[in-house]
């Protein structure tokens, strides 16, 4: 499918560009999507959260009382679960929440967000961006020139361009990332993409 490329005045520059039925054309697969994006928010989680149980608390172990004859339940330790400052019940401990994700199923699914995002007219392809110096004004200009300053827009660049990147870091709903970062999630979570020309053929070859 061709898609028409523009500048940065939001103007059509009279090319087109060609992009693979193979990535942007597939029929999508939910499943796949719904798994890598289970699996990207999955390892966001840091899975510190740990309680002291009965072994980890500080306290004496001798006992506390004798076993009988006091009237009240047996007791043989300060530390048990039922004392104030006594360990803990099945409390939370230190884990990883990461999921595993088989290569092909990432590719599949980000191949199918692409498509979704194609399907809906949520794509576009810019000539190129590039700021001589960090300037968060230059770009909102561009976000206003192509009409996607209410929305959240996600812009895919050909490698890293740092001033681009500090230029929309301070934006809520713009997101700025090169070709090898973009995830499923990312894809996804944006109303709209905005991918650089020469980031299209290196999104290809990744995702074929």
């Amino acid at each position: 499918m061709k898609v028409p490329v523009i500048n940065i005045k939001g103007k059509t520059t009279g090319r087109e560009v060609e992009l693979s039925n193979k990535v942007f054309g597939i029929e999508p697969n939910d499943h796949a999507v719904y798994l890598d994006v289970k699996q990207f928010l999955a390892n966001q989680r840091q899975g510190n959260a740990k309680t002291k149980e009965r072994a980890e608390i500080k306290g004496s172990t001798r006992k506390i009382k004798k076993q009988k004859g006091t009237g009240t339940a047996r007791a043989g330790s300060i530390k048990n679960p039922l004392f104030r400052g006594g360990g803990t019940v099945f409390g939370p401990r230190t884990r990883d929440y990461g999921i595993k994700l088989n290569k092909n199923v990432k590719k599949l699914a980000r191949k199918s967000a692409l498509s979704m995002k194609l399907k809906s007219k949520s794509i576009s392809v810019i000539e190129s961006l590039d700021f001589k110096t960090p300037k968060t004004k230059s770009f909102v200009d561009i976000l206003s020139a192509v009409g996607l300053d209410a929305k959240k827009t996600l812009f895919v660049l050909d490698g890293l361009n740092k001033n681009v990147y500090l230029s929309a870091r301070n934006l809520n709903k713009s997101e700025v990332v090169s070709d090898s970062e973009i995830s499923t999630y990312k894809i996804i979570n944006a109303q709209h993409l905005v991918i650089e020309e020469k980031a299209i053929e290196k999104i290809e070859n990744n995702l074929v």
